[in-house]
This record gives C-alpha cells, sequence and structure tokens, in this order.
C-alpha cells in the first residue's frame, strides 16, 4: 500500500509541476496567459509524456513485450468490444445518480473540440494513466503470492478496488469518477488476469474515442441519453440493452481467453 501512495503522489507531482512549467515557458514564449486549446494540449501532453519516461525510467512500472508475444489478439479484440458496449450501461448509471459537479467542463470542451486534443485524450492519456494505475498501483498491491485461498481472492478484489478508487479520484472531477471507478474495476481484473497493461489500454483508447467522436458529433458536454436518442426513450432501452448485449458476452470471452505469458 505504501508502494500504491508514492506512486499516486509522485503522478500529482508530476502533473502540477509539469504543468506549471510547461505553461511557463509557454506564457515567455508565445506570451498568451491566457488558456487556449494549443496551450492545454501541449501542457496536459507533455505532462503525459513526462509521467511515462519517469515511471518507466525508475521502474514503477514494468512494460514487457512478452505478453505480446503470446498473440493475445483475441483478449485485445474482447476487451475493445467490452469498452464498447460499458459505455450506455454506465452513462445509464450514473443519469440514476444526483448530478455530480463537472469541475474540467471547459478544459474537456477545449480537448475534445480540437483534433489534436485526441493525441492526447485518445493516446497519450491511456498509455500513461494505465502505466501508473494499473503498471504502477495494481501491481504493487498484487505483490502478495496468490495462494488461491478465499481469503486471498479477496485481497485481489480489495487491490484492484483500491487502484479502481485511485483511477476515479486522479481524474480529480466528481462527474467522472463513477464512470472511472466502474471501469477501473474492469480493468483492473483485466491486469490481474494477464498481468499486462495492454487490454487495459485497448480498453481505455476505445472508451476515450469514443467521448471524442461522440463530442464531435453531439459538441452538448452536459447531453443525456435521451437527447442523443433524439428524445425516444424506446430508443434508450433499445440502446441499452443492444450494449449489453455486447458487454457481458465480451466479458465472458475475456474470462475465456486470458492468460499471463508465464
Amino acid at each position: 500500500m505504501k508502494k500504491a501512495i508514492i506512486y499516486i503522489l509522485v503522478f500529482i507531482a508530476i502533473q502540477l509541476i509539469g504543468s506549471w512549467a510547461v505553461q511557463t515557458v509557454w506564457d515567455v514564449i508565445v506570451g498568451n496567459h491566457d488558456m487556449t486549446a494549443a496551450k492545454l494540449i501541449t501542457i496536459t501532453g507533455s505532462c503525459a509524456v513526462l509521467t511515462i519516461i519517469i515511471f518507466l525510467w525508475q521502474q514503477y512500472a514494468v512494460v514487457s513485450p512478452k505478453w505480446l508475444r503470446t498473440r493475445p489478439w483475441m483478449v485485445l479484440t474482447w476487451s475493445t468490444v467490452a469498452a464498447l458496449g460499458a459505455i450506455i450501461p454506465s452513462a445509464w448509471l450514473q443519469e440514476q445518480m444526483p448530478e455530480l459537479p463537472n469541475l474540467v467542463e471547459n478544459e474537456f470542451d477545449m480537448l475534445l473540440g480540437n483534433r489534436w486534443g485526441y493525441f492526447v485524450i485518445g493516446l497519450l492519456a491511456p498509455l500513461s494513466e494505465e502505466i501508473v494505475l494499473r503498471g504502477g498501483v495494481l501491481r504493487s498491491l498484487l505483490s502478495k503470492p496468490i495462494c488461491g485461498n478465499r481469503s486471498e481472492r479477496f485481497n485481489i478484489w480489495t487491490a484492484i478496488s483500491i487502484s479502481a478508487l485511485f483511477f476515479a479520484l486522479i481524474h480529480m472531477n466528481p462527474a467522472q469518477m463513477p464512470h472511472a471507478f466502474i471501469v477501473g474495476l474492469l480493468i483492473g481484473w483485466m491486469y490481474w488476469r494477464t498481468g499486462s497493461i495492454l487490454p487495459g489500454v485497448a480498453y481505455h483508447w476505445a472508451n476515450n474515442s469514443v467521448a471524442y467522436i461522440l463530442y464531435n458529433v453531439y459538441p452538448v458536454s452536459d447531453a443525456k441519453l435521451i437527447d442523443l436518442f433524439k428524445g425516444s426513450e424506446q430508443h434508450v432501452w433499445m440502446a441499452l440493452v443492444f450494449s449489453l448485449l455486447m458487454l457481458i458476452p465480451a466479458v465472458y470471452q475475456l474470462h475465456l481467453w486470458m492468460r499471463r505469458a508465464d
């Protein structure tokens, strides 16, 4: 647990110090102190790259091609399908909860509304966050040997739940936290079963890519499912059922296909 907390603190420090440093350099060179899309993309992207470099350099997270050499194409495919199938059910569940404040709505509007924003949202964020949360935090929480008894299994899901909670908290945005926690549980299970961050990266990439596409098709940050389906409640329920018919088989297929390289 101590290592997991240290990794989270290092991640937060990189975001704070990196953001300050990049913003300071930007203001000196460009001379514009206002936050623009280009400035935000540069800051966010630089912090993500710095996070990846530091975590790999210090070996807080260990990345190896060993699992990829097993040709786990079915796992990566079903990870993507699971992500697509989980979006509407997760959105529906969140709509049943009390509305939470969206503290970074303007920042997301700038990132999602810019084509270069996809480089950060769709590519760098999934990789950097999986390296930190699964490759670093969850790996340290799962470091105890697995004996297969009930007590040890409880410890596994405790570790996955803690990493999912950290995953929700690092977004620092209450509106995102319920979805991030659910995603963190599923990706944490995938990491435990495979020992690789790649299934989580694939899931994370698909999830963020859909968010980017939906924003540009329907650029309303607080849109509800009923709005996306033109006011038809029947279509919302049909979409929910269809999504579950994707999600449930995908999770079952992951259960069948996921293996560790060793």
